[in-house]
């Protein structure tokens, strides 16, 4: 197999914590697979057999409604693992995964996996801390599903994915369905507020790019 980058390696949590002969064993272990954007990488309800770690590319985590309505739950990097959960517990997949971008992924089975736990008490403290941490940000999302309103979530989404450019104008590159997504709400709801808020000067809308006129407006909105 061609060996993964270094970079990939150096910013995952779990492969600081083994030792050179522990790193070598996992990653001849693993396999890499490709994925082009908007390919689905697994479903909601697949078998868990396997924990992948984000080589290049992004990774978007989602879950699906019975409606047909998707929310968006989270939106990985390189060096980033997922699909721990069923993997740990042996049930189906919590929630959909595609890619976002095109991608490389290195994918462990799951009998390596439960092994190296196993033997390794600090591994199994980062994939807990791991699953901490992913626990507390889905908390988060489930007070901002229940307590904002969609133009709140709407609005502070927008301030948490802004990124400044070279002009020094705050934009927003993602497209009005992947924020429908992200705020729980349809694409149709999202394009109507962002044309009422570049009414009221809050937004600029440029070739499917959002530029953020008003921060404090929208801070405001997302309180």
């Amino acid at each position: 197999m061609e060996q993964p980058t270094e970079s990939a390696l150096q910013t995952s949590l779990l492969f600081p914590v083994l030792n050179d002969t522990e790193r070598q064993r996992f990653v001849q272990s693993a396999r890499r697979q490709h994925f082009k954007a908007q390919q689905p990488i697994f479903r909601m309800g697949d078998p868990g057999v396997s924990m992948m770690l984000i080589e290049a590319g992004l990774v978007r985590i989602s879950y699906p409604s019975a409606e047909g309505r998707v929310i968006q739950l989270a939106e990985l990097g390189p060096g980033t693992v997922f699909g721990e959960i069923a993997l740990l517990d042996g049930g189906d997949r919590s929630a959909d995964a595609s890619a976002a971008t095109d991608c490389a992924l290195l994918v462990f089975p799951r009998q390596e996996v439960m092994t190296m736990l196993a033997q390794n008490w600090q591994l199994t403290s980062t994939v807990l801390r791991l699953l901490c941490e992913r626990l507390r940000r889905s908390d988060e999302r489930m007070a901002d599903l229940a307590f904002f309103d969609l133009p709140g979530r709407l609005a502070k989404t927008l301030l948490e994915r802004a990124a400044r450019g070279p002009n020094g104008r705050y934009r927003v590159s993602d497209t009005q369905g992947v924020l429908a997504e992200m705020v729980g709400g349809s694409r149709e709801t999202v394009n109507r507020c962002l044309h009422k808020w570049e009414r009221e000067g809050l937004v600029e809308l440029v070739e499917g790019r959002i530029y953020l006129l008003d921060r404090q407006a929208l801070g405001n909105l997302a309180r």
